[in-house]
């Protein structure tokens, strides 16, 4: 199980992940999450500077920031991705979130095969405010793909690695989803909770859509299918998902 960590300072509890990113966020008592969608990608220097502005409006501290929904313009190498991953922290570490190797915000991250971003961009970001009558539990659990924990280089952790048939797809997409549903345990969640659930392939996820998504209650809202690929080269299928009740477009 993930170390679960309080952020006081952002009204939100962690599921403790890598440096990069936490593998999941639930607001702690007192406070919900909201999530706001970009129309379009928005650079990401000029993305931090919108969030910093938005969050102000709303009187909400820059560690009121949780989650956040990434564009890039293509797969990277492992190298790449940790080199793209050391940039994007610096303005987190600015902000107080940052803090000794320690990230507290979720994360997905993709690619658009059609009509990608020049450049790495948001498409969305989660905070905290504070709870409102009636609300109920909000959370947000970090993109993963389908390479499983532990040792191994990370193409040896990868299931079915370079295999899109449909058998491989299906045992990539069942290893998606039990990373998912365990995030969703260790932050008190499960799929009744979710209300968006995405999914970032750019391969047929039909013939497993009944009976490995469906079948769980994983798509109780609905099935969002971004025709994306995952962040780091090897990788076919990821998926996030969410329970927020207030969403805005902006």
């Amino acid at each position: 199980m993930a170390e679960i960590v309080a952020f006081a300072p952002g009204g939100y509890r962690f599921a403790r992940g890598p440096f990069q990113y936490s593998m999941g966020v639930a607001a702690e008592p007192g406070f919900e999450i909201e999530r706001v969608r970009f129309r379009n990608p928005v650079p990401l220097d000029e993305s931090f500077s919108a969030i910093e502005a938005y969050l102000k409006s709303l009187d909400r501290p820059l560690a009121a920031f949780c989650a956040c929904e990434l564009r890039s313009p293509a797969q990277l190498t492992g190298e790449g991705f940790t080199e793209f991953n050391r940039r994007y922290v610096v303005t987190l570490e600015r902000w107080g979130v940052y803090r000794d190797g320690v990230n507290p915000v979720a994360r997905s991250n993709v690619c658009p095969e059609v009509d990608p971003p020049r450049e790495p961009g948001f498409h969305a970001f989660s905070y905290t405010v504070p709870v409102r009558p009636g609300a109920v539990p909000s959370f947000v659990i970090a993109g993963a793909g389908e390479a499983r924990e532990g040792e191994g280089s990370f193409n040896e952790r990868i299931v079915r690695f370079g295999d899109t048939s449909p058998a491989g797809l299906r045992e990539k997409a069942r290893c998606v989803l039990e990373a998912m549903e365990r995030r969703m345990q260790w932050l008190g969640f499960n799929w009744h909770d979710v209300t968006a659930t995405q999914a970032y392939t750019v391969f047929d996820l039909y013939p497993f859509l009944a009976d490995e998504i469906a079948a769980r209650d994983a798509m109780r809202g609905g099935l969002t299918w971004h025709y994306a690929r995952p962040p780091v080269q090897g990788l076919d299928y990821e998926m996030d998902v969410r329970g927020v009740a207030r969403e805005i477009v902006v």
